[in-house]
């Protein structure tokens, strides 16, 4: 493999794979070096083979945990297994590569059952591609890795999954059914008592997450035609959109980072589960979480009738009369005046502000991360921008962001772009793509932070 091909797929196929990771330079190696290898300051080191004399540097702000090195490992593997055969239809090329980054995948998180996850996975791409009755198919399936099936009357996944009758069985969420590391079918389970335990998954499939540990993974085939991977209770794998997605959830959360102390793990988690709660519910959304410092910035593009905090409306009062008092017109100044001239409560009954009456009711006073998982996915997907402050208040819910300008793209992009020179802020699109994005000081400008799906 060539200098310049080792580079494109570095940039093109295993960057997009790991949320935040970019190429940091290169070093010079040796014939003693590994291919792979875990480097200084949170970096990994890659080249195409022992022999060659360089190894890319490969940097995040998060180190990078030994499974991953694996992946890459067996990435780089199957990649250079294809390469030799000198294949010169790009076309060609680039399917048989995805194909083999879907086989690394699975084997980086069982050995003995990848060749039954992959085949199940093939047979429900052929469901995602079909109907039922004029209804797309939502399956569950679960790879038991640590029991076998009996000896009596054997049936394969291969057998049962090509049946109709298989789109009938399972919901993906609470009923599932169960083959061995070999493919012989166990039998069905359901999710419906399953025990608390910690996941980081989407909501929809809070129960898949708990019941899938270091023994069990999880297939799961959703009616939009995604397929998503369970294992050691957290999502870890989704083709979506015809590509693969590895979800890195604690560098997302950790590129959350705020200028904050208290409880900010705790509301990075809240706000990045969010986001993928509103991702497979397919909602879209612009979720944003403001820096400490620049609350008072951030309030100036917000309407005072969307915040829902009498502590923020009263700043964004302040804000107001302030520059009601700098207005040449004092037509338009009286009547700021007049209008702010009543307190919180009174200033959203005259204005009959039906929507923050009603959010206020329903949250309390509580922070974002005392409220119900799901309740905040449907608060959320209120068309306009959900805006947290650095401590976990919620300042707005279906905020219509006052645009900067020159901004560029559709209406929700250029919310949250605006919003991100304030903190981080994540777009959510229908399709399921999650966006972050927040403000470059050196570049003096918005830059992307991650992009996952």
């Amino acid at each position: 493999m060539t200098k310049s091909e080792f580079y494109d797929l570095v940039n093109n196929m295993i960057i997009p794979l790991f949320t935040g990771s970019y190429v940091a330079g290169e070093l010079e190696s040796s014939q003693r070096d590994l291919e792979v290898a875990l480097g200084k300051c949170n970096s990994i080191l890659l080249k195409p083979s022992k022999m060659d004399d360089y190894r890319v540097i490969l940097k995040r702000g998060q180190a990078f945990k030994v499974s991953e090195v694996n992946l890459i490992k067996l990435i780089l593997k199957e990649i250079d297994d294809i390469s030799k055969f000198g294949i010169a239809d790009e076309t060609y090329y680039r399917k048989l590569c995805n194909l083999a980054i879907e086989k690394a995948l699975i084997e980086s998180i069982t050995e003995s059952a990848s060749s039954t996850v992959l085949g199940i996975v093939h047979s429900m791409e052929k469901w995602a591609n079909r109907t039922y009755e004029g209804q797309t198919v939502d399956l569950g399936v679960i790879v038991n890795l640590a029991t076998n099936s009996d000896e009596v009357n054997k049936v394969c996944y291969s057998d049962v999954l090509s049946k109709d009758f298989s789109a009938l069985f399972t919901d993906g969420i609470s009923s599932f059914i169960e083959f061995d590391s070999k493919g012989y079918m166990l039998g069905y389970v359901s999710a419906k008592q399953t025990k608390s335990v910690a996941t980081i998954s989407p909501y929809k499939f809070e129960k898949a997450s708990r019941i899938c540990n270091d023994k069990r993974i999880g297939i799961i085939l959703t009616q939009k035609g995604d397929i998503l991977i369970f294992y050691a209770h957290q999502l870890v794998f989704a083709k979506r959109n015809g590509n693969w997605c590895v979800y890195s959830h604690e560098e997302i959360i950790r590129l959350l980072q705020n200028n904050v102390s208290y409880a900010a793990k705790q509301i990075r988690k809240s706000i990045y589960t969010t986001a993928l709660d509103c991702s497979f519910a397919y909602n879209g959304a612009c979720i944003v979480y403001i820096n400490k410092d620049n609350t008072l910035e951030a309030l100036n593009h917000i309407d005072p009738a969307d915040i829902i905090s009498e502590e923020h409306f009263n700043m964004k009062k302040q804000i107001e009369l302030e520059e009601a008092g700098k207005l040449y017109n004092l037509g338009n100044a009286q009547g700021i005046i007049e209008k702010f001239s009543v307190g919180y409560e009174d200033f959203l009954n005259n204005n009959k502000c039906i929507k923050s009456m009603t959010l206020r009711k329903i949250i309390a006073g509580k922070k974002l991360f005392e409220l119900d998982r799901k309740f905040i996915e449907e608060m959320t997907a209120v068309d306009g921008a959900t805006i947290v402050d650095y401590d976990g208040t919620i300042i707005a819910v279906g905020a219509i962001v006052k645009i900067g300008a020159g901004s560029q793209g559709g209406g929700r992009l250029a919310a949250t772009q605006t919003m991100a020179k304030y903190g981080v802020a994540i777009k959510v699109s229908q399709d399921g793509i999650m966006a972050g994005y927040t403000y470059d000081k050196k570049k003096n400008d918005v830059k992307q932070i991650f992009y996952v799906g």
